[in-house]
């Protein structure tokens, strides 16, 4: 593909992104910067870890983009006495008495992982391998997952008891960390009118599992500027406490962003660019993206906690700077 080819594509997906979001907002009343995280972890083939309380349309949220991006979706809702061949499928003796492998629901385009910290450690790191490797291995067999694969794994902030927090290197494994809040009084009369009488809003497929691969692509394909790898680099460089030379980060840090998040922001930065219609990405990018990539990335330490500050003050304070 040569490089007007991929200008062209640029400037589809440009006029593509803004075609999504409304065939959205058709099922979605607000959650702006939700929509787009989610879509920006689409195009840039990571997954994305969404945090709020429940009853804020995270399920909608899922099933809504499956349709308008034409992909196949699966939702999982994870318990406690929930074991790894519940998702990633289990083999059978059939009648020919013979072993068949019955796929799980892992084999999707698009997953909804509801509350992914209520299951145990065994089962999370089978749907994070799955994460990684786009792959499961049962009874010794290695089974390729169907492309492009995204994971929408949920959280509840709120409540923590009987739950299975996700470690740090685990949590490493989503590009993004995405909170969701609770629509302004405007947003929850609005959704209260459209959920509450008949709806007849049927969302029409706008792009196809071959066009999304395409558009990953081409994102990757984008241009860079050795300034703005130096910045992203650099920004991550300041979380780690051993080697940055910031006073902030130094007192309220005690533990920092490793290479993943450098690689994170820019490819985040890429896609930010792309469905903006902008051929190479810029700092502006980074700066757009930093919040969801760094946010789980980062731990606070005792004396922040005992402040009240909160981790996403401490990135915010960094991009000040």
């Amino acid at each position: 593909m040569n490089f007007k080819d991929e200008v062209e594509a640029i400037d589809s997906l440009k006029d593509v992104y803004g075609t999504l979001k409304q065939e959205i907002h058709k099922k979605i009343i607000g959650q702006e910067s939700i929509i787009e995280d989610v879509l920006i972890s689409i195009f840039s083939k990571g997954h994305c870890l969404l945090v709020g309380v429940p009853g804020l349309a995270k399920t909608l949220l899922v099933t809504s983009m499956a349709q308008v991006l034409g992909l196949k979706n699966n939702r999982i809702q994870f318990t406690p006495d929930l074991m790894p061949s519940d998702i990633t499928g289990s083999e059978i003796l059939n009648g020919e008495r013979k072993f068949q492998f019955i796929p799980g629901p892992l084999f999707t385009n698009f997953l909804l992982a509801d509350e992914i910290n209520r299951t145990p450690p065994k089962t999370q790191a089978a749907l994070l391998e799955a994460m990684q490797e786009h792959a499961v291995t049962v009874a010794g067999q290695r089974y390729k997952l169907e492309e492009p694969f995204f994971v929408l794994a949920t959280q509840n902030p709120i409540e923590q008891e009987g739950t299975y927090p996700l470690p740090e290197a685990q949590l490493d494994r989503f590009m993004f960390n995405v909170k969701l809040d609770y629509p302004s009084v405007e947003e929850e009369i609005e959704i209260v009118k459209a959920t509450t009488g008949v709806s007849n809003q049927n969302l029409q497929p706008i792009l196809s599992a071959e066009q999304i691969l395409e558009y990953q692509q081409i994102i990757r394909k984008l241009p860079l500027n050795d300034s703005v790898v130096r910045f992203a680099v650099e920004l991550v460089a300041k979380t780690r406490k051993e080697t940055t030379k910031d006073a902030f980060a130094k007192e309220y840090l005690s533990w920092g962003a490793g290479p993943r998040a450098s690689q994170n922001l820019i490819v985040g930065a890429k896609t930010h660019a792309a469905i903006r219609g902008k051929y190479s990405p810029d700092i502006e990018d980074v700066c757009a993206v930093a919040l969801p990539i760094l946010r789980h990335r980062v731990v606070k330490n005792y004396k922040a906690e005992a402040e009240g500050i909160t981790v996403d003050d401490i990135i915010l304070k960094l991009l000040e700077q």
